[in-house]
C-alpha cells in the first residue's frame, strides 16, 4: 500500500522535531547542571530562562504537529521550572528533583511517541559498578592550583574552569564530602558538544553569508540593494547570534549583532552601501571565523586540562 502524502509530510515534520528536541534537551540539561551549583543571581536567572524557553519551545513545536502528549508534558513542567527561577527564593533539593522528574517524563514520552530513544541523563559507572568519587576538598584544591598555574603562565582561563570550581565549592558548602567525578565529566562533555557544535555551525554558515554579501555587492547601484537579499543575510546572522548566545561566545554575539543591525538599517531605509563597506565586512567575517576557531581550540585545550585534573 502506498504512503499517503499527508503521512509522509507528517513523518518529515516529526524528523525535524526530533532534531530540535535533542538540541533543546541538551541545552536544558547543561543549564540545569550549572543551576544546581548555586551560580550568581544574574547567571541563575539566565539559566532558569534557558530551561524555561527550551521546554516552552518543545511544547509549542509538539503542538504544531499534533504531538499532544509531549505538548502537555512540556507545559506541565513550566511551573516546576518557575519554582527555581528566582535566585532570592529558598530553593530546596526537592525542587530540583521535581524538575528532573518532569524532564524524565518528557524523555519517556518523546521515545514512545517518536520512536527515537531520548536517553535520560544517567551517570556512567566504573566497570565494578561503583560511581567514581573523590574527596571534594582535594578536588577543589587541585582545581584551584590549576587556576593559579594558568594565571602565572599568562594563560587566559575561560568561564568553564571557574564554573567547575563553583560547582565543587557548592558541593562542599552543602556538606558533600565525596564528589561524583563522572557527573563533572558529563558536564564537560555536554559543554564540549555545545561549543564544538557552535564552531561547526559558524564554519558552515559564514561561507553562505559571504556568498550572499558578494551577490549584494555585485547588485549595488543607484537603485540600491534588494531588500529580499538583505533579509536573507539578516536571517542567517540572527541564527548565528542565537547560537553564539547559547554558548556565551560574547565577542561573536557582539559582532554578529552589530552586523545584523547594520544590514537591517540598510534594508529598512534602502541605503546604498558602498562596495568598500562590503569588502570591509567580508574581511571582518573571515577574521571572525578564525577568532571563533581559536576560541574553540582554547576551549578544547581547557576542557582537556580540566579532565586531566579530574582524572582520566
Amino acid at each position: 500500500m502506498s504512503v499517503e502524502p499527508e503521512d509522509e509530510f507528517q513523518k518529515e515534520l516529526i524528523e525535524v522535531f526530533v532534531q530540535e528536541a535533542q538540541e533543546w534537551l541538551q541545552q536544558i540539561h547543561v543549564a540545569l547542571d550549572e543551576l544546581q551549583q548555586g551560580p550568581a543571581p544574574d547567571r541563575h536567572q539566565k539559566l532558569a530562562q534557558t530551561i524555561k524557553v527550551g521546554i516552552t519551545n518543545m511544547g509549542g513545536s509538539a503542538a504544531t504537529i499534533g504531538l499532544n502528549e509531549i505538548e502537555q508534558a512540556s507545559f506541565s513542567a513550566i511551573p516546576f521550572v518557575e519554582a527555581i527561577q528566582d535566585p532570592s527564593a529558598t530553593i530546596s533539593a526537592d525542587d530540583f528533583i521535581a524538575v528532573c522528574k518532569q524532564l524524565g517524563q518528557i524523555h519517556t514520552l518523546l521515545t514512545r511517541v517518536t520512536g527515537v530513544a531520548f536517553q535520560e541523563e544517567v551517570s556512567p559507572e566504573r566497570p565494578d559498578g561503583l560511581p567514581l568519587h573523590v574527596s571534594t576538598s582535594e578536588l577543589l584544591e587541585s582545581l584551584s592550583r590549576f587556576r593559579d598555574v594558568q594565571a602565572q603562565t599568562g594563560a587566559t582561563a575561560r568561564r568553564l574552569l571557574q564554573t567547575v570550581i563553583d560547582q565543587v565549592e557548592g558541593l562542599k558548602r552543602s556538606g558533600v564530602e565525596q564528589c561524583d567525578v563522572t557527573s563533572l565529566k558529563e558536564f564537560l562533555a555536554r559543554w564540549s558538544e555545545g561549543e564544538d557544535g557552535f564552531v561547526e555551525f559558524v564554519q558552515a554558515e559564514i561561507p553562505a553569508v559571504l556568498d550572499e554579501l558578494k551577490r549584494l555587492e555585485q547588485g549595488t547601484g543607484e537603485a540600491g540593494v534588494s531588500p529580499e537579499r538583505l533579509q536573507a543575510v539578516v536571517e542567517r546572522l540572527a541564527q548565528l547570534v542565537a547560537s553564539a548566545q547559547q554558548v556565551n561566545a560574547s565577542q561573536a554575539v557582539m559582532f554578529f549583532t552589530g552586523l545584523q543591525g547594520f544590514l537591517t538599517i540598510a534594508m529598512q531605509r534602502r541605503v546604498v552601501i558602498a562596495d568598500r563597506m562590503y569588502q570591509a565586512v567580508e574581511v571582518r567575517l573571515r577574521e571572525t571565523v578564525q577568532a571563533i576557531q581559536a576560541w574553540g581550540k582554547a576551549g578544547r585545550d581547557e576542557r582537556s586540562a580540566i579532565a586531566g585534573v579530574l582524572g582520566n
